[in-house]
């Protein structure tokens, strides 16, 4: 492949392309895209396949397991996860009853195929999962290794915690049950830009948190930092950065502030957008610069991990953070989603408070045997599959590979994709390395929010745009 087919510079490794003109019109923080399609493209199905059915096409060789507490002791201001906060201890057992339930089914499904099950990941997200008292996390994680035959002591294993739940007992079970990675979302080290981002915590807590997730010794420690806090500056980020780094994390993610609909910070959202785009883009390359000079090595726009870290570099092709999102995923709880080739599938979604409890109840009230079938999904068709693969390469500082891209579907990537290889190319926002390579610039890797939604398809689009905020 050269350039002559493909709108993008051909140059080497090491002298990327100038980057342009930033795009006027265009805001670079459009759409975080973690996975594809976006969840408000999912639709509640009339014709319900069973898992059993779903899984017959697939590889259980080397699945992903994600279990969804949706369960927080606060909502942050700029949270639009599905959450609920507050819950007592008799809805977080009832929960952990009908997940139990769920994985019987799940587990009978995987095993109709006749083959043996086998997960390489594992993954707790939410929510907050040490929402959950140490006696319930120990329960949770009897029902992924009894019952849906997870090892989670051979395998990666991601938990999310927050500094408040961040408590001696609870980690003493993570760690005792084989959990490798601990991700504490801090946000801000500063008092005042916690409080702008309607999060009340203090400095002081997430320092304790802080002092026990090291004490455990697990071997991956992430700080998630936000940025375009109102009133942040470079110096104040600077404090958060170099706070964070005191702790020498194995990972750090940088996360733009985002205002969406039905979240806290919405009332009182009143920026201007230009103004406070070049804020979070300024604030982006700072916080960016101070940790590649820190040793830190840059794998996607938001994450950052520590050079030499034994831990982090053998933590499998795609990094124990992220899932198989082609197909492969099982999740498990009211929230999750699961990936099969042709139906991503999930419980149904909202942010409003009253929906997510509403859901919650439903979810622990639902039937056993209605878990046997797909209910909330999007199809998936070849088009489909190759956005998600594109996508999931592209915003990775790995890249697409076009050999890689054509052994798995036949085609040529920039005949498939020749209107948005043209627009990426004319932004300066990718350039193609010895021929072989689509990697975004250090620009597009700026921009990556913005680089996401351009491989939406139209389908996604109309969906997304059918969704009613609830």
């Amino acid at each position: 492949m050269t350039d002559t087919t493909i709108p993008l510079p051909l140059v080497a490794l090491g002298s990327e392309p100038d980057p342009g003109p930033e795009p006027a019109a265009d805001s670079p923080y459009q759409q975080y895209v973690y996975a594809y399609p976006h969840q408000k493209s999912y639709r509640l199905l009339e014709e319900r396949p069973l898992l059993s059915e779903l899984w017959a096409k697939e590889r259980l060789d080397a699945l992903s397991l994600y279990v969804h507490v949706p369960f927080c002791e606060m909502r942050c201001g700029f949270c639009n996860l599905f959450t609920r906060t507050g819950a007592p201890e008799e809805v977080t057992g009832a929960f952990l009853s009908t997940l139990e339930r769920q994985a019987r089914v799940t587990r009978e499904a995987l095993e109709a195929k006749g083959e043996p099950v086998r997960f390489a990941l594992a993954a707790f997200g939410g929510g907050t999962p040490t929402y959950l008292t140490a006696g319930e996390l120990s329960r949770l994680a009897d029902v992924c290794e009894d019952v849906m035959g997870a090892d989670l002591r051979a395998v990666p294993w991601s938990v999310e915690t927050s500094p408040a739940t961040a408590t001696a007992d609870r980690l003493a079970v993570l760690r005792e049950r084989g959990a490798t990675r601990l991700s504490i979302g801090v946000q801000s080290f500063l008092d005042e830009e916690a409080r702008a981002a309607v999060r009340p915590q203090k400095r002081a807590e997430v320092e304790e948190a802080l002092g026990r997730l090291k004490e455990a010794a697990f071997p991956i420690l992430n700080i998630d930092l936000i940025y375009g806090i109102d009133g942040q500056t470079d110096e104040s980020f600077r404090v958060s950065l170099d706070a964070a780094l005191a702790w020498e994390p194995e990972e750090v993610y940088l996360y733009p502030l985002y205002v969406r609909p039905l979240t806290g910070l919405m009332a009182r959202h009143d920026r201007d957008g230009r103004r406070w785009d070049e804020q979070r883009l300024r604030l982006y390359r700072f916080g960016r610069d101070h940790l590649l000079a820190a040793g830190y090595r840059q794998t996607s726009m938001r994450v950052f991990q520590r050079i030499g870290t034994a831990a982090v570099e053998g933590a499998g092709e795609a990094g124990i953070a992220e899932y198989n999102q082609q197909a492969g995923m099982v999740g498990l709880g009211v929230g999750a989603r699961s990936f099969t080739t042709d139906l991503h599938y999930t419980t149904d979604y909202a942010v409003a408070v009253p929906e997510v409890r509403r859901i919650i109840d439903e979810y622990i009230a639902t039937p056993t045997e209605e878990f046997r079938r797909a209910q909330w999904a999007y199809r998936m068709d070849g088009g489909e599959r190759r956005r998600m693969h594109v996508l999931q390469r592209l915003l990775d500082v790995e890249g697409l590979s076009v050999g890689g891209y054509r052994e798995l579907f036949g085609t040529e990537p920039e005949a498939d994709f020749a209107a948005e290889f043209a627009l990426l190319a004319e932004r300066g926002w990718a350039w193609l390395v010895d021929g072989a390579v689509l990697r975004l610039t250090s620009e597009g890797m700026a921009h990556a929010d913005a680089v996401g939604p351009l491989f939406f398809s139209d389908r996604v689009r109309a969906t997304m745009a059918g969704y009613q905020d609830r």
